[in-house]
């Protein structure tokens, strides 16, 4: 049997309230559990120290007979130095694909091509006006 320590959904409508529970992974959110061993309130300020209260002992207890903490719950015990957490997100994971950038860099390439161009072609009259003029000088 393999056992997650998760939160339970309690409390009203729009009212959240987590009860940290230890049960069989193969339970629904709030349905059976094996113990509760504390509770989350996210509805208080987070420099309250009422908004996570775990029992650390009966939760090291269950780590030891190798329950899983969930992502969330990994981040409360982690704060009693119980589990190492780390971010599971991928920063790279939102960069785009090869073909992405490389359309990207096509894109930026005609642009600058564009760019020059037009800045040669604003350079040309400014240097024919030029000619003229000294032309006109000379004789």
């Amino acid at each position: 049997m393999s056992l997650k320590i998760r939160l339970a959904r309690g409390g009203a409508k729009k009212r959240p309230y987590y009860f940290i529970v230890v049960a069989d992974a193969r339970m629904p959110r709030d349905g059976r559990f094996i113990e509760k061993i504390g509770a989350y309130n996210p509805l208080l300020a987070k420099d309250n120290e009422m908004r996570v209260q775990v029992d650390a002992e009966r939760a090291q207890y269950w780590l030891e007979k190798g329950a899983q903490p969930t992502e969330r719950v990994a981040r409360f015990l982690s704060a009693l130095d119980l589990v190492k957490w780390q971010p599971s997100n991928n920063p790279q994971k939102a960069q785009p694909g090869k073909k992405a950038q490389e359309r990207k860099e096509e894109r930026k390439a005609k642009e600058e091509a564009a760019r020059e161009a037009a800045a040669a072609a604003e350079a040309e009259p400014a240097a024919e006006a030029e000619a003229p003029a000294e032309e006109e000088a000379e004789a």
